[in-house]
């Protein structure tokens, strides 16, 4: 772990302001939106991954500061929690390593904090971090059949001869109370996850990184409990109320790193072969297009579950690390 220096402070204020003026911008390009939302949660992964724990620390309370002071305390809560602390969590993570020796590994080696493990602590945080955030908006049925109720007024007044029958609205706010946290929960960990990818490249490029690059097809694999959370949430789907809500929602993120997981085995699986690049623009544009690849995907991602370790030569600064 790196010590606490004037360099890291300045980092860390530095990208917590970042990340609080990226947040401010997404409320003025809302095309954009989600999008700058989760690019806030870049410069804390780059100010962790690449100058230590305490450097997110600071750019986390520096962009919760800075957000409460130029908006509000509750936009300030919203990113600290569904953005810059999970930011600030993965870095962690990524950074912690231990002797391989320990794991049965080779001497004067370490091994480096799982993929498959901090992809399920970031399904983990950003559900938590979502619950939190409903209860502070105060998400429910309610709510989201008035959310239908404007979309569907809209419609009206672009089309007079639209006019659904109370049995499809009904329905539909049924199917949308449950659709909008699942959707948003899954988009969120592919987002940040995105950003976790982005930030470790950044890093290794500028020769700050601690962690080595991994071999991604290999090593992205959902921890084999996420299963058990998964299978939980399809469970709460059907209990109705809140939760069901927080069963869309946790169906949602860990469906989604699971969808992660079975891209990278599908590109695994097809490392060599000559159609290799016609099979994945396939599945890519499937996914895009249709919903059924996806449950293909998902299920890849559920049939192949692995905890693989990078291992790195130990040297002597490698001491200051933390174990996993």
């Amino acid at each position: 772990m790196k010590t606490l220096t004037p360099t890291t402070i300045a980092t860390g204020l530095v990208a917590g302001v970042t990340a609080a003026l990226l947040s401010l911008s997404a409320n003025a390009q809302s095309s954009l939106a989600i999008v700058l939302y989760a690019a806030s949660a870049l410069p804390i992964l780059i100010a962790g991954l690449g100058w230590g724990n305490a450097s997110a620390f600071i750019a986390v309370v520096a962009g919760g500061i800075t957000a409460s002071a130029l908006v509000s305390s509750n936009f300030a809560a919203l990113i600290v929690l569904i953005t810059l602390i999970p930011a600030g969590w993965l870095s962690n993570l990524a950074n912690l390593a231990r002797p391989a020796s320990e794991l049965g590994g080779p001497e004067n080696a370490l091994a480096w904090y799982p993929l498959s493990n901090i992809l399920a602590h970031l399904a983990i945080m950003v559900t938590l971090g979502m619950i939190a955030v409903g209860a502070i908006v105060g998400y429910s049925d309610e709510m989201a059949g008035a959310l239908v109720d404007i979309v569907i007024e809209t419609l009206k007044a672009q089309e007079p001869l639209y006019n659904p029958d109370a049995a499809a609205i009904a329905q539909l706010k049924s199917v949308f109370s449950l659709a909008l946290p699942l959707v948003q929960g899954a988009l969120w960990v592919f987002l940040l996850f995105a950003a976790y990818y982005i930030a470790t490249f950044i890093v290794r490029v500028s020769g700050k990184g601690l962690r080595p690059r991994e071999d991604m097809p290999s090593t992205l694999r959902m921890h084999r409990n996420a299963i058990f959370f998964f299978l939980a949430g399809l469970v709460l789907t059907f209990m109705g109320g809140v939760p069901a809500i927080i069963g869309a929602l946790v169906c949602g993120t860990f469906g989604a790193g699971f969808v992660l997981a079975g891209f990278a085995s599908l590109h695994f699986k097809t490392r060599g072969k000559p159609w290799r690049l016609i099979a994945l623009w396939f599945a890519y544009i499937s996914v895009l297009l249709f919903t059924i690849p996806v449950f293909v995907i998902l299920l890849m991602g559920l049939m192949d579950t692995r905890r693989a370790i990078a291992l790195t030569p130990a040297g002597p600064a490698d001491k200051k690390n933390q174990n996993i």
